[in-house]
């Protein structure tokens, strides 16, 4: 079996150094829809609050950026782990969480401590959990839990692992908005370091089930979050303190998002489905915690 989830969890946790500066943030920045005409801001490109994500002067760094940052080395470093060899085009990512410890920088030298906590058994998949904790001379700045669902892996005799899931309220959403998304955005997005060829080579995404290329969770991940600051926290991306969510769906290169957002204290709950193929998933259990 390719997996050994054993080998895997009890694996001495990994190091890795990683470096960023400004035109990684400001890349990523653009994969994710920045300078990007939105129903809110139809003419993004000169707005004094789009180029706090495009212009180095004034640049802030959007808390999705810690998926990224050094190449998007915490995926990486999880598929080679000792005791997991899998096959790319069976891989899946499930979910995502970030937590931030204190603002990220623009340009930042740190230590990435990678390792996998838990390898849980769905039956005919395996969900590999792979934790990155990164800090650096001041001390702590993120940690990256990740879910990596492996088809066909599972079935060896472990541990199901969680599967509640997150109610929203039974009541209209406090907000709702679209994001478009570019017929390229995969391929501008894997430039940050997910170089995956699902999100861009018609023939592998054959093999792995699709008919044509999907965009990156974490692309939808980091417009969705995007979203969450400009509409709900002023716009200020030191207020989000963790972001949670569980990929439900795929989205394709070109469609459009609709994001619907639910205000509570502390938190922003967030759906995220397909407008163009009637509202199908695409995000759920999804949470932003804020100051």
């Amino acid at each position: 079996m390719p997996i050994d989830a054993a080998k895997a969890t009890s694996a001495e946790p990994r190091t890795t150094e990683l470096a960023w500066d400004h035109k990684d943030v400001q890349l990523y920045h653009l994969g994710i829809g920045a300078g990007a005409a939105t129903p809110e801001k139809p003419h993004p490109v000169t707005d004094p609050d789009e180029l706090r994500y495009t212009l180095e002067s004034t640049l802030h760094v959007l808390p999705s950026f810690a998926t990224v940052a050094g190449g998007g080395m915490a995926l990486a470093g999880g598929l080679s782990a000792p005791g997991i060899d899998v096959d790319l085009a069976a891989v899946l990512h499930g979910g995502q969480t970030v937590t931030v410890h204190r603002a990220l920088p623009v340009r930042g030298r740190a230590t990435q401590t990678s390792s996998v906590p838990a390898v849980y058994d769905k039956g005919k998949a395996a969900v590999i959990v792979l934790r990155s904790e990164v800090a650096d001379d001041d001390g702590p700045l993120w940690t990256c839990d990740t879910q990596i669902f492996v088809r066909g892996e599972g079935g060896f005799g472990g541990e199901r692992g969680p599967s509640a899931r997150l109610e929203l309220p039974d009541r209209a959403a406090d907000l709702s908005t679209e994001r478009p998304l570019r017929p390229d955005q995969a391929l501008l997005y894997r430039l940050s370091g997910d170089w995956n060829p699902l999100h861009a080579d018609p023939e592998f995404a054959q093999l792995a089930g699709f008919d044509r290329p999907i965009l990156h969770g974490l692309c939808t991940y980091g417009v969705t979050l995007k979203a969450v600051v400009d509409t709900v926290l002023g716009g200020d991306v030191t207020r989000v303190r963790s972001y949670t969510t569980r990929f439900a769906g795929v989205v394709f290169p070109g469609e459009t998002l609709r994001i619907r957002l639910w205000r509570e204290p502390g938190r922003v709950l967030v759906s995220v489905t397909a407008a163009d193929r009637d509202e199908a998933p695409v995000l759920a259990d999804t949470v932003v915690e804020h100051s």
